[in-house]
């Protein structure tokens, strides 16, 4: 009949008529259903391609509907291929970034395609998503880099300008205090890299071991360092800041002959007297270094060491070691300068503290829940903070004896993740803290409560230490993925990122030293920078 189903001249039955006549009954949808599974198959190619068929789960969405992720990508395994991307004029224009993301597979925005991935031990296709993320990561370093040194002059706040805060000094708009805070943020932000030549009495040691840790005295006279052996193990140095100057980009680097095979995890100065007097306090400064072992079951030791031992003197008159102690599974260190705790240090060890006098012997042992990874003492009072594994953050007056239990617990502050350092401000009512998420927090001592975080740091698993200077008003960090930040410890404005002169790396993470006195009360101001067998200086233009 007329306007029903009827045969056309090439074969083709026509199904318009029946599906307008069935309607929505069982019938018409079944055919419905036949319809598109035909043109389906048309439209992928079944009939000569059978392996490019897409599963449905992996059609692209509707662009109004879905919801923006920051990393997302396209569904299809060529992005401009087929009729269905073809017709949409915003497929073009997306990004890496807000494309969806496919299980097992790599979207390439230049290419506009998707690479399927293969796991990382595959030797023959390098093509995986750790090497993916490396190439990113390195990309960003490259052109920050580049980025750095075409800006000589750059600003982290908007308006902010030496002309500009000189004159507010002038009106009286401005403390003195907060006149050199906004003066050292300028500075800061202006600090331009410069390599430092390492020298040596012994021409074979300067620049053959990558450094691990640098930690500077008070002073900043001298940074004690611990490098990486090519056999394993870490060797122990003095470098002398005496000679760094404006113009002269020479420092010293005395050794010496111990080495330990054990991993170095944690390293403080200390003094064995505590005199009022500032010069005799670095004169007779020692140094205690914490040994750890890399294997959780393998003891370690904790010692003492003399800052003598690394001179240019004779080796026959250098002292030996002052003492040394075997621990099992320690973490942390931290030397009391309180003296009411003379001569104490305490090492963080697994799920215990442990507080020796190193002239009398005496030990005091304060059992724990989890694993002590930061400590410090305070100054004013025998108290000792602690950092632990479950993100507790507790303090002990070492002065009591030992208890049962954990009563003797003063101060509990609690982070979401692991505490890998804290910081004591001057006053000691305030505390920072930063954990294995990446959280900077400044607890209020007084009041138990989290007053300021400092958003931007990157850690997952490592620890890292914090370095808070609060006569510059500055904290500084360097985070996992190797970037050193700096912040304004006032309003917590991350005020400049540094991207590492070395390609990133686990073992390639910085460690720095920040100080405005580099060398003593005569020094540069800046930031010193170890990574691999390099030394950096930072300075102030």
């Amino acid at each position: 009949m007329p306007g029903r189903g009827h045969a056309s001249a090439s074969g083709a039955f026509s199904l318009s008529g029946v599906s307008r006549r069935a309607g929505p009954g069982p019938v018409g949808k079944s055919v419905e259903m036949k319809r598109n599974y035909w043109r389906g198959k048309e439209k992928h190619g079944w009939n000569n391609h059978k392996h490019s068929y897409r599963p449905r789960q992996y059609r692209r969405p509707n662009h109004n509907n879905c919801t923006e992720r920051p990393e997302q990508e396209e569904p299809q395994i060529a992005v401009n291929a087929g009729p269905s991307s073809s017709g949409d004029p915003s497929s073009s224009s997306l990004t890496q970034s807000s494309v969806p993301e496919l299980p097992g597979f790599y979207y390439d925005s230049e290419k506009n395609r998707y690479f399927r991935l293969l796991p990382g031990h595959n030797n023959y296709n390098p093509l995986t998503k750790e090497s993916i993320q490396y190439k990113a990561m390195e990309c960003k370093r490259l052109r920050l880099l580049e980025e750095e040194e075409k800006q000589k002059k750059k600003t982290a706040r908007a308006g902010l300008n030496s002309s500009m805060l000189l004159q507010k000094r002038q009106l009286g708009l401005l403390s003195s205090t907060s006149y050199c805070r906004l003066v050292h943020e300028l500075k800061v932000n202006c600090m331009q890299r410069r390599k430092i030549e390492i020298r040596s009495p012994d021409s074979s040691v300067a620049g053959t071991n990558n450094f691990k840790i640098i930690v500077a005295d008070v002073a900043c006279e001298r940074i004690f360092t611990v490098n990486d052996v090519e056999h394993g193990g870490c060797k122990y140095g003095i470098i002398n800041l005496s000679g760094l100057g404006k113009e002269s980009l020479t420092v010293e680097m005395y050794d010496n002959l111990y080495f330990t095979n054990r991993k170095v995890n944690s390293v403080c100065w200390a003094s064995l007297t505590h005199p009022d007097s500032h010069e005799s306090l670095f004169s007779l400064t020692h140094f205690s270094k914490l040994c750890l072992m890399g294997i959780a079951e393998t003891p370690g030791c904790a010692s003492l060491l003399p800052a003598s031992l690394f001179s240019s003197t004779n080796p026959g008159d250098r002292p030996g070691m002052l003492c040394s102690f075997k621990i099992s599974t320690a973490w942390s260190c931290a030397w009391c300068l309180n003296p009411q705790a003379d001569n104490c240090f305490s090492t963080g060890l697994t799920r215990r503290v442990l507080v020796t006098n190193v002239v009398t012997g005496h030990r005091q042992t304060f059992g724990t829940s989890s694993d002590v990874l930061a400590q410090q003492f305070a100054t004013q009072t025998p108290v000792l903070y602690n950092g632990c594994r479950s993100g507790e953050i507790f303090s002990i007056d070492v002065r009591q004896r030992n208890r049962k239990g954990q009563s003797w617990k003063a101060i509990r502050l609690f982070h979401d993740s692991a505490v890998t350092s804290i910081r004591l401000l001057e006053a000691e009512h305030y505390l920072m803290a930063a954990d294995m998420a990446g959280k900077i927090k400044l607890w209020d001592l007084r009041i138990a409560k989290c007053v300021k975080q400092y958003k931007g740091h990157h850690n997952e698993y490592a620890v890292l230490p914090l370095h808070v200077n609060e006569e510059e008003g500055l904290l500084t960090a360097v985070g996992q993925d190797c970037y050193t930040r700096i912040w304004s410890l006032q309003d917590a404005h991350l005020l400049r990122t540094i991207p590492s002169p070395h390609p990133s790396s686990k073992d390639a993470i910085p460690s720095v030293v920040f100080s405005s006195r580099l060398g003593g009360s005569r020094g540069v101001p800046g930031l010193l920078m170890a990574v691999k067998q390099d030394l950096y200086h930072f300075s102030y233009n």
